[in-house]
């Protein structure tokens, strides 16, 4: 999918809590011999949640475009972790940043892609010419059952993107999308249940891996591109096997692929983790440089775009913290204050 006109990105942000628990702590409470899949996750203090990170992955955002925030007329929050069951997260954070009242705001989900598809409604605004600037945000607390594998790579975080007609302000300019969605069932959570379910093995072939390379595909055949013609991919991180084994697949060498891998140090933040591992490359990328990334979200669908990083990056991306410092901004916890941090006990 191209748009009519072009857009690009004018500022992006992530949020990272600090505090972590290893992996290998979950493993001595639930007696797990195999080597845990990450060195550890991240986890939210008692006084954060969804929103109290989106709000600071969008300060961060509005820093880095160096805009007005009341010029940001439309924002996004994809999450499946929302604090309340019925009150919306994104009219919080636009109160928050100081962009109400001139605002379409709205909450989305879909897994783990909620916050892609939120960027695919935010380019689409912005290229029809009904929102000068707006801003889409992934982010979860993610959850998982006591023992279950999802509890030793589940983290939390936030990215925030805002997207605005391409110039010589915006940092990488979108050169198109696609996205592949169809009704796979692998991971649920019925009202009323306080943990997802999944099925296991059965989410990697059909789901995560079928959708990414479909997605990928689709979008390199729009646009007559080929891996080669990429330098970094990202895709959606539920763990450090299936990224790279995506990345076999498609025929991307690992190299291009580990800039964006952060799950080994904060854990599948769900709506968050793609964009959180585009932001690491956004990081490091160079002007010129093409950028593959796709998302997945279970259930099932997976959005892909071919971004292009312009002059402006060199100039922007110090003026808020990088991925790797939010990374480094840690401190560990034992698996009882996790617990307590989760909120796992329920009375």
């Amino acid at each position: 999918m191209r748009t009519i006109r072009e857009v690009g990105i004018v500022g992006y942000g992530v949020y990272v809590p600090q505090y972590r628990v290893s992996d290998e702590e979950i493993a001595r409470i639930w007696h797990r011999e195999a080597p845990p899949p990450v060195k550890e996750k991240s986890v939210v203090n008692l006084d954060e949640d969804s929103i109290t990170m989106s709000v600071e992955a969008a300060r961060y955002a509005i820093a880095r475009a160096r805009i007005d925030p009341r010029d940001i007329e439309a924002i996004r929050v994809g999450t499946e972790s929302k604090p309340y069951a019925v009150k919306p997260c994104a009219t919080v954070v636009a109160e928050a940043i100081g962009a109400t009242p001139k605002v379409l705001a709205c909450d989305l989900e879909f897994a783990c892609k909620a916050g892609t598809e939120g960027l695919q409604d935010c380019i689409a605004l912005v290229a029809s010419g009904m929102t000068k600037y707006a801003m889409a945000i992934g982010v979860d607390t993610a959850q998982g059952r006591p023992g279950d594998e999802l509890e030793y790579t589940a983290g939390c975080g936030a990215a925030a993107y805002i997207v605005g007609l391409k110039s010589d302000d915006t940092i990488a300019y979108f050169e198109g999308s696609y996205s592949f969605v169809t009704d796979t069932p692998d991971f649920w959570r019925r009202e009323g249940q306080f943990y997802p379910r999944h099925t296991g093995r059965f989410t990697g072939e059909p789901a995560y891996f079928r959708h990414i390379v479909s997605a990928a595909k689709g979008l390199m055949d729009e646009l007559g591109l080929k891996p080669s013609d990429f330098d970094y991919a990202v895709f959606h991180q539920p763990n450090l096997k299936f990224p790279l084994r995506v990345a076999r697949i498609l025929g991307f060498d690992r190299e291009k692929v580990q800039p964006g891998i952060v799950v080994t140090e904060i854990g599948n933040t769900y709506a968050a983790s793609m964009l959180i591992g585009l932001a690491s490359v956004l990081d490091v990328a160079k002007p010129g440089q093409r950028i593959l990334a796709v998302s997945f979200g279970s259930g099932a669908g997976s959005d892909a775009f071919s971004i292009i990083v312009q002059d402006a990056i060199e100039d922007k991306r110090n003026l808020a913290p990088r991925v790797r410092d939010l990374i480094r901004r840690r401190a560990l916890i034992d698996y009882a204050l996790y617990v307590k941090h989760r909120r796992k006990i329920r009375v």
